[in-house]
């Protein structure tokens, strides 16, 4: 009988449990260690931020799921991996440290014998002084907890509006070297929408503040989109966007510091700047949780298992060519960690090989450049991948062939919704395939039959249903393998 271990609950990891528990055999184990008791639908946590949602509508708790399924949970973090097993058992070992109330940080081992990295980011607000709402001058979406300070902050800001005193909006990225641009920008949509419900739009300032060198990054290296016969970039239909909406844009962004209603920051052309701000929600860069890996006399293997940024290195092409260079195959497929068919990294926890964005540096030498996406729907896809890989070579045998979801294969999509109801939301829609862009198949990059953009009520529609649907087959209720990832 074997024993499948997954660290992390977010959308990767609870998504790879999932398919555990329906696809193994009775007498097989799936455990699931998460330090947090609840799975939160994170692209949602954007509606919180703005008021539209509570907390209660993007959060269940994980355990009663997992009792369900028959899948045991562990409410810890891990802090070490023996992929190698130790002087106890050839088999493979995490340490946990547990984190649910009362347990006073009580560690244990746990043997494995296929594993399943998916711990997610690091915050790293720490990064840039003073942003983050632990300590510093901004608000942020990354929890539903950060969402709803956010919303506090924002409803604060319109009250102040209301009350006939004009204010500074800032939304964007909080670090050069930040990700998510996408949720920045729908938090945007979204911030410019409550302003105009609140019939105080004409008193705000609304500026976008990132890392990207052009609108329309979205660290993804941009956008063609074809409509009618035309194609359009990326860049020019969200210019588009802000310029009808009247929201600024900063681009080439460094923050370098966060100080009460100003933030500091550096731009491409190695310039310095100050912007001052009423409202501020900048996002944090991302880095790996952080995890010690040893191998079976105990000594350190972290830097031959992780990257300097803490994320697992799996079958991509780590060797640091020139970005001029790279190709989408150099891409993992199927997520195996380096060295060992038994451990998998997938959603934010593997290394990506390069930037998929040209990465760029100011002349003082500062990195300016978006790191690569790798959240939502290619997360769910990467986890279901990893169930099939151990559900197959369970079944089979060690020789069985890894499943493959190579990104530069899969597609994705971005809904900036706006509003929550039914007849009242706006949503700026984006789809891509794939999303690492592949030259070599496509002149742009991407298929243009599938890589869109637009705007309008429908895709509130889309942003809405995604919501009830995921939320669904995250319960893991009636039918809830049937929900594509």
């Amino acid at each position: 009988m074997a024993d499948v271990v997954v660290l992390g609950a977010g959308v990767a990891g609870h998504t790879a449990a999932l398919h555990l528990s329906r696809l193994l055999p009775k007498g097989h184990t799936v455990t699931v260690v998460s330090p947090n008791s609840q799975w939160n639908w994170i692209p949602s946590n954007i509606w919180v931020g703005v008021g539209k949602m509570g907390k209660e509508d993007v959060v269940f708790p994980l355990a009663p799921v997992y009792a369900k399924k028959g899948v045991t949970f562990k409410q810890a973090k891990a802090v070490a991996i023996w992929p190698q097993g130790d002087s106890e058992s050839d088999r493979g070992a995490v340490d946990i440290v547990a984190t649910s109330p009362g347990a006073d940080g009580s560690s244990e081992r746990i043997r494995y014998d296929y594993l399943v990295n998916a711990t997610g980011p690091q915050l790293k607000f720490q990064m840039t002084p003073g942003l983050g709402p632990h300590g510093g001058h901004t608000v942020s979406v990354c929890t539903a907890d950060h969402a709803i300070q956010a919303a506090e902050a924002l409803g604060a800001t319109i009250a102040r509006l209301k009350a006939g005193e004009r204010q500074t909006l800032v939304v964007g990225m909080g670090h050069g070297t930040c990700t998510c641009e996408g949720a920045a920008f729908e938090y945007v949509f979204n911030v410019d929408h409550e302003l105009r419900e609140a019939g105080v739009r004409d008193l705000a300032r609304v500026i976008y503040l990132t890392n990207e060198k052009e609108l329309g990054d979205f660290g993804v290296g941009g956008m063609t989109f074809a409509d009618m016969g035309f194609e359009t970039s990326s860049e020019l239909w969200t210019g588009s966007l802000f310029r009808e909406r009247g929201v600024e844009a900063v681009l080439g962004a460094h923050v370098t510091k966060v100080e009460p209603g100003v933030v500091h920051y550096e731009t491409l052309d190695g310039e310095f700047h100050t912007l001052d701000f009423d409202f501020g929600m900048l996002l944090p860069p991302f880095g790996g949780v952080p995890l010690a890996a040893y191998d079976k006399n105990g000594e350190d293997i972290s830097a031959s298992m992780f990257a300097p940024s803490g994320f697992m290195k799996v079958d991509a092409d780590y060797s640091g060519k020139p970005y001029a260079e790279w190709k989408a195959s150099d891409w993992p497929k199927t997520y195996q960690a380096i060295g060992y068919d038994n451990i998998w990294a997938v959603g934010i926890a593997f290394a990506p090989p390069h930037q998929i964005s040209q990465p760029r540096t100011s002349p003082n030498g500062t990195l300016i450049a978006p790191a690569p996406p790798r959240t939502g729907m290619p997360s769910g896809v990467m986890g279901k991948t990893a169930a099939l890989s151990i559900a197959d070579r369970i079944k089979h045998g060690a020789s069985a062939k890894a499943h493959e979801a190579s990104m530069a294969n899969m597609g994705a999509a971005c809904v900036a919704s706006a509003g929550a109801g039914m007849r009242t939301g706006s949503a700026a829609a984006m789809t891509m395939m794939p999303v690492v862009p592949d030259f070599e198949r496509y002149p742009t990059g991407r298929d243009l039959k599938d890589t869109r953009g637009e705007l309008g009520l429908a895709g509130h529609w889309v942003k809405l249903m995604l919501h009830y649907l995921f939320i669904h087959k995250a319960k893991g209720r009636l039918g809830w393998q049937f929900i594509p990832e």
